[in-house]
């Protein structure tokens, strides 16, 4: 999996490119707790729940299915979040959804179930350059951590920090912010 650290990057990249205006700081919060989400799947180890199960981790909480269902759930909250509900589940589902991508691009495990639950099989991109990051903050904290810190960097962050500079960048040009 990529890194918790890294995966609410696509949220704060959205947020900065797009402005508070569209993309309120509520919005942000929630879209950066919702980028994590699906990593709850992980306490399944614990429960005795296999990984490759419909529930084990990179199952179902990783599909676009899952995505849907949290995304719109989250329309309910648009209000609250200081959004419409469009801009509320655009923002929600592109979030939680690249949750799965990022998985899908990293060295190690069994692959991302983007289809579940109508389908368990379990896929990765074919250009995988992200170093796998440790389950457990121990993990993390060794030259591991740091190779995954490293990628992490280079292939998710940077490509987030362009995206965000564009984003600034058009609101400007256009003047829509």
């Amino acid at each position: 999996m990529a890194s918790v650290i890294s995966h609410p990057a696509v949220p704060f990249a959205i947020a900065v490119a797009f402005g508070s205006t569209r993309v309120s700081p509520a919005l942000t919060v929630a879209a950066c707790a919702v980028s994590v989400l699906p990593d709850l799947d992980a306490f399944g180890f614990i429960g005795g729940i296999p990984y490759q199960n419909l529930f084990g981790h990179r199952g179902f909480t990783h599909s676009l299915f899952f995505a849907l269902l949290v995304a719109a759930a989250g329309t309910c909250f648009a209000r609250k979040l200081g959004a419409s509900p469009g801009v509320a589940f655009a923002v929600l589902f592109v979030s939680i959804a690249s949750h799965g991508v990022l998985d899908a691009l990293t060295t190690g495990g069994l692959g991302v179930a983007f289809f579940s639950p109508f389908s368990n099989r379990r896929y990765f991109f074919p250009w995988r350059v992200l170093t796998v990051s440790p389950i457990g903050i121990c993990a993390f904290m060794s030259s591991w951590g740091l190779r995954v810190l490293k990628s992490e960097l280079t292939w998710v962050w940077a490509p987030c920090a362009v995206a965000a500079v564009i984003g600034v960048a058009f609101r400007k040009l256009f003047r829509t912010a």
